[in-house]
């Protein structure tokens, strides 16, 4: 048995997919196929359950997936303490974030990062905020980006910083003219929102329900830059994160608008995996995203 075997076997057993499996290890569903029933060979018992409709293990196969993530942390381990030992930074780290953190929040870390550490390649994936989870857990990224990160076991959550929220109008817009504006004097308006199973859309939605105000949105889109273009073209007006429309406000494509009184925000976090070996790549990472890491297994 070699480590790539284990590594196979456990990315199968946590995807629950064959075809999932083979692509984060760059081989083909027949070939993750040969190699459950190479180690069912090896081991001289069946791991997989084949009757059942879903993916299954046997009991034998829940064992041997125990210790393949046993074998595969402790390589893990090895090879961050020998590049550790040698004062190595290098290697890939996998980011998944989604669309506004990864266009407007993350892009002057990265540059930083890859200015410090050369010999690290950073691959960013822009993605809806559930999938960002479902990368983490399947382990094809290092780590993930999200807004208002929502807690699970297997997740470590590491708080990145707040966004405020501001509403955006057409430069022409009424309430372009006003310093500042209140909850209530958007009743009527005509809003533009994320899709309904986005995170700043549920928090969005939470803040009128608070103020007993009810606004359908006329059109709904998953990523912040459609919602921007449809702002600027006058459908309508759109709470979002400051950060993202530093651009626009400065060109006067946009009109900014902080609200009255009480300032709302949205909490931004890293995640990663618990229990997770970091490399000391991605160690330096999260310095310069100047996060500190708890004392821990991932230390």
């Amino acid at each position: 048995m070699q480590i790539e075997n284990f590594k196979i076997f456990a990315d199968l057993v946590e995807t629950r997919s064959f075809s999932k499996a083979a692509k984060l290890n760059g081989i083909t569903q027949s070939a993750v196929s040969q190699q459950a029933r190479a180690m069912e060979r090896h081991f001289k018992t069946l791991l997989i359950d084949r009757s059942q409709k879903q993916f299954q293990l046997t009991r034998e196969g829940q064992r041997v997936y125990e210790a393949a993530k046993e074998i595969l942390h402790n390589y893990e381990k090895l090879q961050s303490e020998l590049q550790e030992m040698k004062k190595v930074i290098s290697g890939t780290i996998r980011i998944s974030t989604i669309y506004s953190i990864g266009l407007h929040e993350l892009p002057p870390f990265i540059k930083r990062f890859l200015h410090d550490f050369p010999s690290v390649n950073v691959r960013v994936e822009y993605r809806r905020s559930n999938l960002v989870y479902e990368d983490l857990l399947h382990n094809s990224v290092d780590f993930g980006l999200v807004a208002f990160p929502v807690k699970q076991r297997q997740i470590e959550i590491l708080p990145f910083r707040d966004d405020q929220l501001v509403l955006i109008t057409h430069p022409q817009h009424a309430l372009a003219r006003r310093a500042k504006v209140e909850v209530k004097d958007l009743a009527g308006q005509r809003f533009i929102g994320f899709d309904p199973d986005i995170p700043t859309r549920k928090a969005v939605d939470a803040i009128f329900r608070d103020h007993r105000l009810e606004l359908d949105p006329v059109m709904e889109f998953d990523n912040i830059e459609t919602v921007k273009r449809a702002v600027e073209i006058d459908h309508g007006l759109a709470v979002v994160p400051l950060a993202t429309v530093a651009q626009e406000q400065k060109q006067g494509t946009l009109a900014v608008v902080p609200f009255e009184g009480k300032e709302f925000t949205r909490p931004l976090a890293i995640l990663h995996r618990r229990g997770r070996v970091l490399t000391p790549a991605m160690k330096k990472f999260i310095e310069v995203l100047g996060l500190t890491l708890p004392d821990g297994p991932s230390r």
